[in-house]
């Protein structure tokens, strides 16, 4: 017979829980760390051990659970499904559940808990290593030392082999001073299994089906392959809140670290979501926050403070302090900041220039071209080494409809300039300080709209009197 190692097999996902700790409508698995739900880590473990398909028993929330692991893991054309367990008696019966989807052929299962996002595939890789060094066991499952073991099952033993677990809530006083727990994660051979499943009964404290008592099943049938965790804290289940914060500031450090390795400089208080890449010789500054499909290219920096969401930043760009973007594309060589936000379908080219104060919003901005300062710039196309002024805003908006500016290559703009669009600006076009442009410009034309100023001499004085007196009354 094939060894569970040579053989593939299939990964259960425990995710039909409510979780009322969690204090929230939304289902427990899909609360997020580092930019994913919890249930993505653990599903991402199971395919990195060597799972050939995965079955995710959902419950509460299913719809919302299904239709996030159908977006994610289907589009990629992974081998991830689901499976109902209507009512929630058990952790066994949510394996019950599981296992009219797990193929025949298959001759092992792993079962998995969906609120563990910490796991280590590696430890996952080390049950399939005993159960195939154990052909006679049935089981193969991991153990943990803790300190404080209150709520974990307890692992019995009977001379040194491990021969059933005492869930918390049954287990007698000299039990719970039992500091070896189950993190519930196994192994255990498919035929085996399914006699197993079968005889679960609901005789304890909670009248459930304790997927736990196939332990003792195993160890009357063959004994249980144990492997006793090195890394307790990758382990550890999600139940509020507080637990989930605390796991994502170790799945932070990870990806940090991860990050570092790889030749990145990553501040210790920067936060870098799980999906975003970096690339060598970038520099992420403190504070700095980069968020889903983010992309930040070789020796880009992204200084203080910045927020990036769904970001392409290219190689050698800067983004300075404080910048919010999202949706958005940064050149190679490109400047941005600080104090700049970048609305989606911002394309910002190589070498341009996006400063202080300055909004842009589906927005082309191409090579070499500048607005430095304190500027409104949306639904527009700004040609090369074009050059926004302060205090520029693009009226792209009646009311109604939005409609595009277009800006011709070497055009100025100067200061205090209202772009009325839609409207044309040709190539060498110079817009005069404070014009409000309603119609085309044409190439290497002069654009003046000012109100004529008049100086009154003497004036000043006999205003000033007049407005001091009115101020009396």
């Amino acid at each position: 017979m094939a060894t569970a190692q040579q053989a593939p097999f299939t990964a259960v996902v425990l995710a039909a829980g409510q979780g009322t700790r969690m204090k929230s409508a939304r289902p427990k698995v899909l609360h997020e760390l580092c930019g994913r739900p919890m249930v993505h880590y653990v599903v991402d473990a199971a395919l990195a051990a060597g799972a050939s398909d995965v079955v995710v028993v959902v419950g509460h929330g299913r719809d919302e659970v299904s239709a996030y692991l159908d977006r994610t893991f289907g589009a990629q054309g992974k081998a991830v499904r689901t499976a109902l367990q209507p009512e929630q008696r058990g952790t066994g019966d949510a394996v019950r559940c599981a296992m009219p989807q797990i193929a025949a052929s298959t001759e092992a299962v792993l079962i998995l808990c969906g609120d563990t996002p910490l796991l280590d595939p590696w430890q996952l890789t080390q049950l399939r290593e005993a159960l195939d060094a154990a052909p006679a066991a049935p089981v193969a499952m991991l153990t943990a030392q803790v300190a404080d073991p209150t709520g974990y099952g307890r692992i019995l033993r009977d001379a040194g082999r491990v021969v059933g677990i005492r869930e918390h809530k049954d287990a007698s006083a000299e039990e719970r001073a039992i500091t070896e727990v189950n993190p519930g994660v196994y192994l255990a051979r498919s035929a085996f299994l399914g006699r197993a499943l079968a005889g679960l009964t609901t005789d304890n404290a909670q009248g459930e089906l304790y997927l736990t008592d196939i332990v003792a099943q195993a160890a009357k049938a063959g004994g249980v392959a144990v492997v006793v965790a090195r890394d307790v804290g990758s382990l550890v289940g999600i139940n509020d809140r507080a637990q989930l914060a605390a796991a994502e500031e170790v799945l932070y450090g990870r990806i940090a670290d991860r990050l570092r390795r790889s030749g990145v400089t990553v501040r210790t208080s920067a936060r870098v979501d799980a999906g975003v890449v970096v690339e060598p010789d970038a520099v992420i500054e403190h504070a700095v926050v980069l968020r889903g499909r983010t992309r930040v290219g070789a020796g880009a920096r992204v200084d203080v403070g910045s927020v990036l969401t769904d970001v392409v930043v290219e190689a050698g760009a800067s983004v300075k302090p404080y910048t919010v973007a999202s949706q958005s594309s940064i050149g190679a060589g490109a400047q941005i900041g600080p104090f700049s936000h970048l609305r989606p379908e911002s394309q910002i080219e190589a070498d341009a220039h996006i400063g202080n104060f300055v909004e842009t919003k589906k927005t082309v901005v191409r090579k070499g071209a500048k607005a430095n300062h304190l500027a409104y710039l949306g639904d527009g196309d700004i040609g090369e080494g074009a050059n926004v002024g302060a205090g520029t805003i693009f009226c792209n908006y009646d009311g109604f409809r939005k409609h595009r500016t277009e800006i011709g290559p070497g055009a100025f703009i100067g200061s205090d300039s209202q772009i009325v669009a839609p409207v044309k600006i040709g190539a060498g076009a110079y817009v005069a300080t404070g014009t409000t442009v309603t119609r085309d410009v044409p190439e290497e034309a002069l654009a003046i709209g000012r109100v004529k100023q008049e100086n009154k001499e003497g004036y000043a004085a006999k205003l000033k009197a007049r407005l001091k007196d009115a101020a009396k009354k």
